[in-house]
């Protein structure tokens, strides 16, 4: 079985490109050899309408270890030329990516498969559209509905000019963007328009945004073996019920490795498909690799209720994590990914909060409840600065092939977009796809060109890492309100925390030893007596029960917890909340 070479770490590459406000920048496409010679050609290619190929001098051959800038990106598509994507276009991040010269492929995962993954066979109709392309070809084969009947002439949207990102500069200076039903072909740059996104696409997501997927996986994370590749999803909670699905079986009796306290939807995903749920142990940094090997080195099958099988995937939230906000450090992650390979155990890294890294937490008691908090360092100033900041991603440490990563643009773009894509090998890409096929066909078209047009025409890849450099500051500022507020209404001898570092969850542990009924009531009991007290003076939190990995079990938790997040309330809101809050506290381990 082939290795990848031992190889990239996150992007540090420095990107030279300048903002490009209201610009158009030339589309191309631009494949490599493995696009046309690649031996597992037939079980892994994009079907349908092939994007057409234009005649372009490929890009020398680079050392795998080089990083990818915006600059590269660039140079590709002006030697690439026009994209050529029309109605139901097949797309391929191998389309799109960089060569991959000195990396070698993944492994192969057909043990993690579930029977419900290996046996599923391609779309007969997506197959059918590849030969829309054939000249003179007169179709009778697909269902594709005639966009002259789609009753949108035109969209028009009023969006930031980077790097002004605030409501204010948006509303007196911001761009209008125009989407047409036949942009492209009464429009010579233009390469989407309705009549191409409102229409039955391919599984794997228009070619349009496939490119800019691919691209921005390049620029961040450059996995460092050779067939990786993308397909969009619709948001990482479908994302995660297709995965799980794919890799496992209940008549197997398999289990899943994650946080003891882990996002509960994710939790509730994974139950009724009779998978085994299991909860490594955690600490400021999340999930602790030392406990992992421990679970895995000792595993019993016969000692486990239900004859749980050895755990063969990992799932995990390495920055921001909900709901406890532990960030895992670079060594972290390579020693969750040591283990892993020493057992042979699939990772889902799921990243939603991936770039909202904060600036370091310095109070000191001197500022004001309602304002941000300074920071002992000026925050990064360029794209360059911030990409360099950011914690190396799991992916970018793969060298098997044994991670599938979820990026969404629910949390820093919109929720309602239902858009996010998965990186993976080929082989599981494919496997991914063939589900999509009959399951939700991909994500909404007018989602994909919205997106689009913002993001690849208006922002590029510059403005669009420049509108997550305006978010992080955003959420620091927010997370700082909310710290704030703990340390002057929170009884510290009795509830503490770890600043977070990353996402948008504040975890807040309250000592059950301490209170007055320890003895008497459980740590359950006197949760749930403090949850409804906040109920009644007006503040929401949760629960830590609520994300508990292994809550059915018989084993009562060790500690009490409630999650608070900073994401959404205005800071006298958030200060009012935290101080319900810690009455309700207070008088439940009635201290006057």
């Amino acid at each position: 079985m082939r290795r990848a070479a031992v190889g990239v770490s996150a992007l540090r590459g420095k990107l030279l490109i300048p903002p490009r406000s209201g610009s158009t920048i030339t589309s191309a496409i631009y494949h490599h050899n493995a696009w046309f010679h690649s031996k597992s050609r037939d079980s892994s290619e994009a079907l349908g309408t092939p994007a057409k190929l234009p005649d372009a001098e490929l890009i020398p051959s680079r050392p795998s270890h080089q990083r990818v800038t915006i600059n590269d990106i660039l140079e590709r598509r002006a030697k690439a030329g026009k994209l050529d994507a029309g109605t139901a276009a097949a797309s391929d991040s191998d389309m799109f990516k960089g060569p991959q010269a000195g990396k070698l492929k993944s492994q192969r995962w057909d043990h993690h498969l579930s029977e419900e993954a290996r046996v599923r066979e391609p779309c007969v109709l997506k197959q059918a559209a590849k030969h829309l392309k054939k000249p003179g070809l007169i179709s009778l084969g697909g269902g594709l509905p005639c966009a002259e009947y789609f009753p949108f002439e035109s969209l028009s949207m009023k969006v930031p000019r980077s790097p002004h990102f605030s409501e204010e500069a948006t509303r007196t200076s911001g761009d209008t963007l125009h989407i047409g039903k036949y942009d492209v072909s009464q429009t010579e740059d233009a390469v989407y328009d309705l009549s191409i996104a409102l229409n039955y696409g391919q599984a794997t997501g228009s070619a349009q945004v496939i490119r800019f997927v691919t691209e921005h996986t390049e620029l961040v994370c450059n996995p460092p073996y050779a067939d990786w590749r993308c397909i969009l999803t619709v948001g990482s909670t479908g994302a995660l019920e297709q995965a799980f699905r794919m890799l496992f079986d209940s008549n197997r009796g398999d289990s899943l490795l994650t946080e003891e306290y882990s996002f509960s939807t994710a939790l509730e995903t994974a139950i009724p498909l009779g998978i085994n749920v299991f909860g490594v142990k955690m600490d400021e940094q999340g999930l602790l690799p030392e406990s992992m090997d421990e679970m895995l080195a000792n595993w019993d099958s016969s000692h486990k209720e239900g004859g749980a099988r050895k755990p063969h995937v990992l799932y995990t939230v390495p920055s921001g994590q909900n709901p406890t906000g532990a960030t895992q450090g670079e060594q972290r992650r390579r020693d969750i990914y040591k283990v892993a390979q020493k057992y042979d155990v699939y990772i889902i890294e799921d990243e939603p909060y991936y770039f909202l890294q904060m600036e370091p937490y310095s109070n000191n008691g001197a500022v004001a409840i309602s304002s941000p908090s300074p920071t002992p360092t000026p925050p990064p100033q360029t794209v360059d600065s911030f990409l360099s900041t950011l914690i190396p991603t799991l992916l970018s440490m793969d060298t098997d092939g044994r991670v599938m990563r979820m990026d969404s643009l629910s949390k820093v773009v919109v929720p309602g977009s239902r858009l996010g894509w998965i990186t993976a090998s080929a082989q599981m890409v494919e496997r991914y796809q063939r589900h999509a096929e009959v399951c939700n066909q991909g994500p909404s078209g007018f989602s994909q060109v919205i997106l689009h047009k913002l993001l690849d025409e208006h922002w590029g890849h510059d403005g669009y890492l420049r509108w997550l450099m305006n978010l992080r500051l955003e959420y620091t500022a927010r997370r700082d309100v909310m710290l704030a507020a703990c340390e002057k209404y929170l009884p510290q001898e009795i509830v503490s925390w770890t600043p977070p570092v990353a996402g948008m969850f504040h975890w807040l542990k309250v000592n059950h030893a301490l209170h007055p009924d320890a003895s008497s009531k459980d740590i359950l009991t006197i949760e749930e007596e403090i949850f409804n007290s906040c109920i009644e003076k007006g503040v929401l939190v949760g629960r830590g029960s609520w994300f508990r990995a292994e809550r059915d079990s018989n084993t009562p938790p060790a500690d009490m917890f409630f999650r608070a997040t900073f994401a959404a309330a205005t800071p006298t809101n958030m200060t009012e909340a935290i101080r319900r809050f810690g009455e309700a506290v207070k008088e439940s381990y009635r201290i006057q």
